[in-house]
């Protein structure tokens, strides 16, 4: 279906970034408005504009919804918002479409007889509610876990964690953000001390230098590339490094492209580091007044020239050379670290090391010097000031009893009322604990780990099993959906009223602007369901979950926050719906937010107020409290060394290619909304496997040739496309489920499917527990070519030179 496009924005699928507004450093990025309207929909027919902002990707652009005859007809940005200043990107402008959906879930869904049956709520709640009593009785509160999103609001995680933690008192609680933005949590925790962005999206303005490590945010946050493309065509503009081992828009822009080999981001990093020390491009004022740990930093990477990096990462040491200069002698420095660094080899180990390129060359807290540690998914952030992610609300340490007191008192509950006697359980362990018959029932809302997690075989017997009483609470009939005992059906954003935070700490507010469809009911309302018929208590006898309202529990969460490191205390409903998001921390100090932290160094990282005591960045192991007052008794933020070590998943003979998955820019997640937008499906219709051009040169393959990836737990087949990787690596994106294939079922075992996570093994960083999506050893086999349309199968393809065999 054609839409009206206004201001500019005809053509936004083939053009995703649209026109430029150039502006110099130092100057305010112009406002550009980008408008969707439905076709024959015109703006004075526009009923309603109601405020919202996206949750299709970490950036929260301001938007408004246009809503006719109670329907969503469209979107526009919100000019005068600090994040976007009116811009939209193509899932913005288009992803409002799957709210109409014909095959959303409009009645809750129960299985009977090995099928999946309407119902009504009542059925649906009491047969949650009763095995829940049954299993917590019978094998305690750990047979309980809940498995979230990263694309709920603020209110429904807070709300989930106060029922999970401390009504039924499970340690079991995580989000699919474990797998985009645990490692960017755990490298500014092992850092500052505490979770919080130090930098803000308005430092692209004012940087000389921006740096990206692993991060394609042309894809990834299209609206903030808008923004260094504007920079890049004006007076003045930055110089860039792109860390990425493919030729992304990014990469064709940058001043020094690194193209390192796959799980070699530490390596790199510490040559980096070792170039900027030796040519003295350090602060040392800042190193002596700020942080603790230098000299052993200092003595890691001495021997890390650009020479020994080069025989590691196989970049050429001339380039580590200059890309050191770019960093190190840049006046105002900004890096931004994503998934190329999260979900590979050592994770936290090289995530921690940008951050220690700004503590020793004193880049934090002023314009354009600063970090940030990107988020995957809309209001991860969220998931982790609530304690939905496998930490305690507020960025509280659960080792630290005053902590644990502290949010037991808020909660009016007694401390030993939330489990606090070991680390809170991530979401990997929570899938291992349910396969090994521990975790009895699992609660999943508003994700899809059918087609998300690791090893999908594996995570398609897990749900399957007979003994797991599985909950799914979404908009669709997912892949995940398919497996449940009990199915919710869930209203999404534009029909709830609720805030998120996005990646620059900016808090934005999402008005409902329609009714869901048919029965369908916000998270909200069903965990607070949920709560009330459980009888959640607190110590008094009084509600332990006492709000009724998206604005009250957004009350009692501020009362949470109060004091900690995401003081949400200056907020208000009526505040947010001013012309802007506000960043927290925002107090009466602090009234209209605070654009950057630690400008005079850091405030969290005492050892009485600190989030985590460290870990090990090799191991994970532990550090605790005795080590970690004896580094750094007066709380200075914290140099972290760590040497390479070499993935364990590596090539040999039989799986020669390295293997890496990402996203493309116009599906997000498991393309449960976007994968039901014409626009968006005819932009990218399938999966695809990429390859070098001269990889394809030396073995003879071809533009749209059909191949066959395998690895040691899988295999994919996809069509050949050429020339963004480097030698040696495969991509795939990794967004593509089987919902809307011929079929609409998982492959039969042996037979490959199409989802990239059938071919990542069951790995993680041992420190963020976050996945290892990027690293995997594989085989490419030629299946047919392009214009043969017969059947047929080739031969095996190798990356080290041979031919097919």
């Amino acid at each position: 279906m054609r839409r009206n496009h206004a201001n500019g924005v005809d053509g936004r699928i083939s053009d995703p970034w649209g026109a430029r507004a150039p502006y110099r450093r130092d100057g305010r990025w112009p406002v550009r408005v980008d408008t969707c309207l439905a076709e024959g929909v015109g703006e004075a027919d526009v009923e309603e504009w109601v405020q919202a902002a996206s949750l299709l990707h970490s950036d929260g652009d301001a938007m408004d919804i246009a809503v006719r005859n109670g329907r969503i007809v469209g979107v526009r940005g919100r000019a005068g918002d600090r994040v976007n200043r009116g811009r939209l990107e193509p899932k913005d402008l288009y992803t409002w479409q799957a709210n109409a959906s014909a095959d959303r879930l409009t009645h809750p869904l129960v299985r009977e007889g090995g099928r999946l049956v309407e119902t009504d709520w009542s059925t649906a709640m009491d047969r949650i509610v009763a095995r829940s009593r049954k299993l917590i009785a019978a094998h305690g509160p750990e047979a309980l876990a809940f498995y979230t999103s990263g694309q709920l609001f603020l209110e429904e995680y807070y709300t989930l964690a106060v029922l999970a933690r401390a009504g039924i008192g499970t340690p079991h609680l995580d989000g699919n953000t474990r797998l985009c933005t645990a490692t960017a949590a755990e490298a500014l925790k092992e850092s500052f001390g505490s979770d919080g962005q130090p930098a803000s999206y308005e430092d692209i303005d004012h940087a000389d230098a921006i740096a990206l490590f692993g991060h394609n945010i042309a894809e990834t946050q299209a609206v903030q590339w808008m923004r260094i493309l504007d920079r890049l065509e004006g007076g003045d503009p930055p110089l860039l490094l792109c860390v990425d081992p493919r030729l992304t828009p990014v990469a064709r822009r940058a001043t020094v492209h690194l193209a390192p080999r796959l799980g070699t981001n530490v390596a790199l990093l510490n040559a980096l580091l070792h170039e900027v020390i030796r040519r003295g491009w350090t602060d040392p004022a800042y190193i002596e007044r700020h942080t603790v740990g230098y000299d052993t930093l200092r003595a890691e990477v001495e021997a890390c020239t650009p020479r020994w990096a080069a025989g590691i990462c196989d970049v050429p040491a001339s380039s580590i050379e200059k890309a050191a200069e770019l960093v190190g002698t840049a006046d105002r420095l900004l890096s931004t670290v994503l998934q190329g660094f999260y979900q590979a080899n050592q994770a936290t180990a090289a995530a921690v090391q940008v951050n220690n390129l700004h503590l020793i060359r004193g880049m934090l807290g002023r314009p354009g010097a600063g970090v940030l540690q990107m988020n995957g998914q809309p209001t991860a952030e969220n998931t982790r000031e609530c304690g939905a992610d496998g930490d305690l609300p507020g960025f509280r340490n659960w080792q630290n009893e005053d902590h644990v007191a502290d949010l037991a008192k808020v909660w009016n509950v007694e401390p030993a009322a939330i489990p606090h006697d070991g680390p809170p359980t991530h979401a990997m362990k929570i899938f291992e604990l349910a396969e090994q018959g521990k975790v009895r029932m699992l609660w999943i809302s508003a994700t899809n780990p059918a087609v998300s997690l690791p090893e999908l075989a594996r995570i398609r017997t897990i749900l399957d099993k007979k003994d797991l009483f599985l909950v799914v609470q979404d908009l669709f009939l997912t892949e995940t959906a398919q497996f449940a005992d009990v199915v919710l059906p869930a209203a999404t954003w534009g029909e709830k009223t609720g805030t998120f935070t996005n990646a620059d700490r900016t808090v934005h507010l999402c008005e409902k602007a329609i009714d869901p469809p048919g029965d369908a009911r916000p998270d909200l309302d069903v965990f607070l369901d949920y709560a009330a018929r459980m009888d959640f208590k607190d110590k008094d006898g009084g509600l332990l979950v006492h709000w009724r309202s998206p604005e009250e529990a957004f009350e009692a969460w501020k009362r949470c926050s109060a004091g900690r490191p995401c003081d949400y205390t200056g907020l208000t409903y009526a505040r947010l719906r001013g012309p802007t998001g506000i960043q927290w921390p925002c107090t009466a100090h602090a009234p209209d937010g605070t654009e950057r932290l630690y400008a005079d160094g850091v405030d969290w990282a005492h050892p009485d107020r600190c989030e985590t005591y460290g870990k090990d960045l090799v191991t994970g192991k532990p550090l605790g409290e005795d080590w970690y007052r004896s580094v750094n008794p007066d709380g200075k933020a914290l140099i972290r060394a760590a040497p390479y070590t070499q993935p364990t998943e590596w090539p040999d003979q039989k799986y020669t290619w390295q293997l890496t998955t990402g996203r493309t820019l116009y599906h997000f997640h498991t393309r449960t909304k976007t994968g039901r937008v014409p626009e968006l499906v005819q932009a990218a219709p399938e999966v695809w496997v990429e390859i070098a051009e001269t990889d394809a040169a030396r073995l003879g393959l071809g533009e749209g040739d059909l191949v066959e990836v395998t690895t040691r737990c899988g295999a994919l087949r996809g069509r050949l496309r050429l020339g963004t990787v480097r030698p040696g690596v495969l991509f795939v994106p990794f967004q593509y489920g089987y919902w809307d294939t011929p079929a609409g079922n998982a492959p039969a075992p042996g037979v490959p499917g199409r989802a990239a996570n059938e071919l990542i093994p069951t790995r993680w960083d041992p420190v963020s527990k976050q996945p290892q999506f990027k690293t995997a050893a594989a085989a490419l086999t030629l299946i047919r070519r392009a214009d043969d349309p017969r059947p047929g199968v080739g031969g095996a393809v190798r990356s080290g030179g041979r031919s097919r065999t």
